[in-house]
């Protein structure tokens, strides 16, 4: 177990910021801000920039597809067993309209070695733009 180990009845939303911190491409790069952190749910945030645009003018789909992986990583994660993501599959339904993407993870099924998780991503004119979906491996080890 991790000497920064901190046990799951104490875990918050600021437990989450700071552990998430260290994914830099996530939080620092594209800027995604964890809102909202529990057991098998997570809400983050994401201002669209012009770094977040594609040669078309869209938002670019890594940059929709980074957004939800960090959602899905928290939610996984937070509850204390270690998970990574052995697949995923986006489906982007819509283009975003809105100033700033929003994801919601929930999780669908969650096993003794594997969980399923659907993320939703949304822009704050309430278009949606995508449906992802997560496959995680639970690892035999603490988070």
């Amino acid at each position: 177990m991790s000497e920064n180990f901190v046990p799951v009845e104490k875990r918050d939303l600021a437990w989450a910021r700071e552990t998430f911190a260290n994914d830099r491409f996530a939080t620092e790069a594209a800027g995604v801000i964890i809102e909202e952190a529990g057991d098998k749910i997570c809400r983050c945030s994401m201002k669209i920039t012009p770094v977040h645009r594609n040669a078309a003018g869209g938002v670019m789909g890594g940059a929709i597809f980074t957004l939800a992986d960090l959602t899905f990583a928290v939610a996984a994660n937070f509850g204390g067993r270690m998970t990574v993501s052995i697949s995923s599959n986006i489906s982007f339904v819509g283009p975003a309209k809105g100033d700033v993407l929003t994801s919601t993870a929930r999780c669908i099924k969650s096993g003794r070695s594997a969980c399923f998780y659907e993320v939703e991503v949304v822009d704050d004119l309430g278009n949606k733009v995508a449906i992802v979906t997560f496959t995680g491996f639970v690892k035999d080890q603490s988070f």
